[in-house]
């Protein structure tokens, strides 16, 4: 019972220390997104900042104004690959975690079952002996009650055989001489 408490034990630790790398593995990539997701906001707050920014004659737009406007969205789209690519990780992580946990459920229902049926087996095996034991017992009484008559027979055989032969000795005699008599 101790070995079976042990091992039941170490699997459900072994479970909550997978299950809390996977929690840990999962904060991290979330946490990269957040920090994606703020690069992407001070990126908007930049190219605000660019749109606003005259610094031509009479208060124009440049040609470097705007290729500036230009590479800040660059800047943003190829943060929003990132950022998309980081969210299918994420999505195919949670999907895996998902399956893992399916996983796990139908290994714990097929241990159950095994375990159900083997329960159920050595149920009907203890039934089987039980009955096995029942007619042994009865067995042995009977074969007790049977020395026990025999003894008393034996014993009786000894005591009474003595005396009945004395008699059928006493019966021959009376016999013999009723014989001789008879003859003359």
């Amino acid at each position: 019972m101790r070995y079976i408490a042990l091992i039941a034990f170490l699997l459900i630790s072994n479970k909550f220390l997978v299950a809390q790398t996977d929690t840990t593995a999962y904060n991290v990539q979330r946490n990269k997104i957040n920090k994606l997701l703020d690069e992407r906001s001070e990126r908007f707050g930049q190219y605000d900042n660019s749109l606003t920014k005259r610094s031509g004659i009479f208060g124009l737009k440049t040609k470097r104004d705007m290729q500036a406007s230009n590479d800040i969205l660059t800047q943003i789209v190829l943060n929003d690959n990132q950022i998309f690519t980081e969210l299918k990780i994420l999505l195919d992580y949670k999907d895996f975690e998902k399956k893992e946990v399916e996983t796990r459920a139908e290994t714990v229902e097929g241990r159950i079952d095994r375990f159900q049926s083997t329960i159920t087996s050595l149920q009907q095996q203890n039934e089987v002996l039980k009955g096995e034991v029942e007619k042994l017992e009865k067995r042995e009484a009977r074969l007790k009650s049977s020395i026990i008559i025999l003894v008393i027979l034996s014993i009786g055989l000894l005591i009474f055989s003595r005396p009945i032969g004395l008699f059928l000795s006493a019966i021959k005699k009376l016999l013999w001489i009723d014989r001789q008599n008879g003859k003359e």
